[in-house]
């Protein structure tokens, strides 16, 4: 009987130092809405305004900024949606939303995010075009994997999935919009369906 009143103790402890570690109220159904978000951009800018075969949009062609302002617009929606629903979740589990944990994570995912970001403007402002997809996954990928250690585990395999897409698409730097749709898109919705799933169990 001791001995169980030992181990629900030691089961609480390491409970309560993994909830002190990490953040852990994200909710799938913000990954689920990034993706929605994502394949709804790119639907937009499939039909609108990509180039012809053989033609190029340029650095300051009114196509590229409009494609900059959609890109923004999904990461905007996805930021947002992400903030309320995990508030949400954060207080129905009774967590804060904003300590030291949330700081690091924000770190941890941010540096390398802004890192690629400043890389792939350099390289558009030099009309290097052709690896822009490529990058943001892997990027993005890095930015996962840095942020999985003060998040749900799990989220590293998201990272790692994007990152490998972002190497593929390397190879293969003319179907860059498909890979940013299945890394940006499907694979948010995957991932956001199996950690929401797994939510409604618990």
């Amino acid at each position: 009987m001791e001995s169980k009143k030992y181990l629900d103790d030691l089961s609480s402890i390491k409970d309560l130092m993994s909830r002190s570690s990490r953040f852990i109220s994200l909710s799938g159904l913000s990954g689920i809405m990034a993706g929605i978000y994502a394949l709804t951009g790119a639907a937009i800018t499939y039909l609108f305004l990509l180039p012809e075969p053989g033609e190029y949009i340029t650095l300051h062609s009114w196509n590229f900024k409009i494609i900059i302002a959609i890109l923004m617009g999904v990461v905007i929606l996805s930021v947002t949606t992400a903030y309320l629903l995990t508030a949400k979740k954060a207080k129905k589990n009774d967590e804060k939303i904003w300590d030291n944990t949330t700081k690091r994570l924000l770190t941890s995912f941010l540096v390398p995010l802004a890192a690629g970001g400043i890389y792939i403007l350099i390289k558009l402002s030099s009309q290097h075009y052709g690896l822009t997809g490529s990058l943001m996954l892997i990027f993005y990928g890095l930015a996962l994997i840095n942020a999985s250690k003060y998040t749900l585990s799990n989220i590293q395999y998201l990272g790692y999935a994007e990152l490998i897409l972002g190497l593929i698409c390397a190879a293969f730097p003319g179907f860059g919009f498909w890979f940013w749709i299945i890394g940006f898109g499907f694979f948010h919705i995957i991932y956001g369906s199996l950690i929401y799933l797994k939510e409604e169990k618990s």
